[in-house]
């Protein structure tokens, strides 16, 4: 889990894509949950302020389970803005819409959702918040497990490889810097091609 967090840390530095495990979104700054036991990109995120003098960052996150741990790391914390899209009703039963402040910006979305529903949701809600809020640095929460062929228990998404390999994309125009963390995605048959997709879509 220390290796995790520190690829997380060495993403961020460099500005790429941390293919870790265990995953990090769900862990709060007091404990472990939902299998995570550190959250990598909330580490990543107090680094960059920490030791290269990074102010803004913003945290967007298009795991298909909101990242509860990462939305309390930064409450009240003006500095740092958290954008969650996930399917709602699900584990951890966080993130309705209009839960946190000025800096918290949930986008849960039913069940049934694909690629049109999730861009949608990116460029209604979550583009404008990341705009207005000029991050020098823009940390992606990536997790694949709103894929159609994913089988977890009560997930029901249709996001496609072209899905998110557009997410990717919108992404990295948000900032003029950014790096990613894998999260969710658990069918490990597709998995590679998703990940593929999404650094296609970050720009290589």
């Amino acid at each position: 889990m220390l290796l995790a967090a520190g690829c997380a840390v060495e993403a961020a530095e460099i500005g790429a894509f941390a293919l870790v495990r265990p995953p990090g979104h769900h862990a709060t700054p007091r404990r472990g949950m939902g299998f995570c036991l550190v959250n990598n990109v909330a580490v990543a995120a107090r680094h960059m302020q920490a030791e290269h003098g990074v102010e803004r960052v913003a945290i967007v996150d298009f795991d298909v389970h909101h990242g509860n741990g990462t939305q309390d790391a930064f409450a009240a914390d003006e500095s740092v803005l958290y954008a969650s899209l996930h399917q709602i009703g699900i584990y951890p039963g966080t993130g309705a819409r209009g839960e946190g402040d000025e800096t918290t910006v949930n986008v849960p979305l039913p069940p049934g959702c694909g690629d049109g529903e999730w861009l949608q949701a990116l460029e209604r809600y979550v583009e404008p918040a990341v705009t207005r809020f000029e991050p020098e640095l823009l940390l992606v929460s990536a997790g694949f497990d709103a894929h159609e062929d994913e089988d977890i228990y009560l997930v029901d998404m249709h996001v496609t490889e072209d899905g998110f390999r557009e997410l990717a994309r919108r992404c990295a125009a948000l900032a003029p810097r950014v790096a990613a963390v894998l999260e969710g995605g658990y069918n490990v048959e597709l998995l590679p091609s998703l990940v593929a997709a999404a650094l296609d879509g970050f720009g290589g």
